[in-house]
């Protein structure tokens, strides 16, 4: 573990001095500050909070402490599920949601230069007002884009447009020595030396502290359709993907759920939104597919023979949604599942494996079985078009200890057989300290000390998101 040392009144004044009236100590130090959506993975109280509005806020706080060994833990909006953003090592932490303007939306060269604060939804609502279209479509809308960068955030509509880091031109990123760097930069292909740039994607923040990002964009899509494909079972439904991925016609977003989340998600919304039978047939699993492009009557023709091959794979029936009214109330109750989960127990524990899709099916057969392996509530939904699940173990009545144990064992299971089926520890949340273990076990020695010679490298006195993705405290 790194020798850090504690804040004192000499450096907590020259704090205030770099930020006037945003440094909080002691009381002032609001809760939120002390963990991410996952409170399971515990709450830590940082010495100190400094709130930066510019880059050169960010830099001298960083080569101040950098000087004096203070652990630095950057937050955006704190909404991370892997315990990322919390101050495990205590010291500073260095908010940048106040570092929230958009610098330029550029409709020539199709890209936009935000601060690192910037919440996605506000970013969403700029670009459209110029007919413009950012892609990355992660699931918790209120999150910061430095944020996004940072864990290189994936999302719904990954399937066709890729994730964040797809979509990263250029940042400006303070180093922890204080240093200002400008990598990449706007243009559309780069062939020079190492990529820094894109090094510094899904560094949680152990690298370097991103201020300023520029993003590419897209003419937004003038026509979207949407289809509500019931199946009698799960394995049916996440079958039915590559064959409909082997068409070509190339779905914005694919994800597949169960019909116990649907419910979950129905009563948390207080409407119902899918329909349950067909033909005397009950749905128990269904797809959820978006198609966008030119205009409707191309997609009429998407539409059809999608429908061609999901019946041919075993679909009951295909339902298209092709209004607005209609897509918005499919797709909210999607939007639903995490929060009406979150409000059906007392506690949870969640991981978000990513898989071959062609394993799947396989994969999710064997999540199923660990319910009645560990008597234990479990919760499951994702992105079947990249094969990325989130799974969700419920503590709901059960004694806290009895808990742990149980999740403990159910998490290396399923770590365990997402690397047999050739998969990977998180498809879009993270490391964070949470996943750590999981994430060490599945690289091996080699890729982990590769890693720790590359933080070595940027972050010599350790002092970045201390204990996180591949450092250990």
């Amino acid at each position: 573990m790194a020798d850090y040392n504690k804040l004192n009144a000499e450096i907590i004044e020259k704090l205030k001095v770099i930020a006037p009236n945003r440094v909080y100590v002691g009381e002032d130090i609001n809760e939120d500050f002390t963990h991410d959506e996952m409170p399971i993975y515990g709450k830590f109280t940082p010495d100190a909070v400094v709130e930066a509005l510019t880059t050169e806020e960010v830099a001298a706080v960083l080569k101040l402490c950098n000087a004096n060994k203070i652990p630095v833990t950057t937050r955006g909006a704190g909404t991370g599920l892997a315990g990322g953003s919390t101050p495990i090592a205590g010291g500073i932490v260095l908010g940048t949601d106040k570092m929230n303007k958009i610098l330029s939306i550029d409709e020539d060269t199709l890209s936009a230069t935000v601060q690192a604060g910037v919440l996605l939804q506000d970013f969403y609502d700029a670009v459209a007002e110029k007919g413009l279209f950012y892609p990355p479509d992660p699931g918790q809308k209120f999150a910061t884009l430095g944020g996004n960068v940072s864990t290189n955030a994936g999302g719904m509509r990954a399937v066709k447009y890729g994730t964040t880091r797809d979509y990263v031109r250029a940042m400006t990123v303070v180093t922890a020595k204080g240093e200002i760097i400008k990598l990449g930069a706007n243009v559309k292909k780069s062939s020079s030396g190492y990529s820094l740039l894109h090094l510094m994607i899904g560094s949680e923040g152990t690298l370097g502290i991103i201020t300023e990002i520029t993003l590419k964009l897209l003419p937004a899509p003038k026509a979207q359709l949407s289809l509500i494909v019931p199946f009698e079972d799960i394995k049916a439904a996440t079958s039915a993907v590559p064959k409909l991925l082997a068409t070509g016609l190339n779905p914005q977003a694919l994800e597949f759920m169960e019909d116990d989340i649907v419910r979950m998600g129905e009563e948390y919304l207080e409407r119902e939104v899918f329909p349950k039978e067909f033909d005397g047939v009950k749905a128990k699993a269904y797809l959820l597919i978006s198609f966008d492009g030119e205009n409707m009557e191309k997609l009429e023709d998407v539409s059809e023979a999608a429908s061609e091959t999901l019946f041919d794979a075993g679909a009951l029936d295909v339902l298209v949604a092709d209004t607005p009214d209609r897509i918005k109330s499919a797709w909210s109750a999607r939007d639903s599942f995490y929060p009406a989960i979150s409000e059906a127990t007392s506690e949870l524990d969640e991981c978000d494996v990513v898989v071959p899709i062609t394993r799947l099916a396989d994969y999710l057969e064997f999540v199923r079985s660990l319910r009645d392996k560990y008597q234990i509530r479990v919760s499951y939904f994702g992105h079947s078009g990249d094969g990325n699940t989130h799974i969700y173990f419920l503590k709901d009545n059960l004694p806290e200890e009895e808990f742990q144990k149980k999740v403990e064992a159910g998490m290396n299971d399923l770590y365990d057989k997402a690397k047999e089926l050739g998969g990977l520890v998180s498809g879009e949340h993270g490391i964070g300290h949470a996943k750590q273990a999981y994430l060490a076990k599945s690289l091996g020695p080699v890729q982990m000390e590769i890693m720790q010679d590359i933080k070595r490298v940027f972050d010599p006195n350790y002092i970045l998101n201390p204990g996180k993705v591949c450092y250990k405290l």
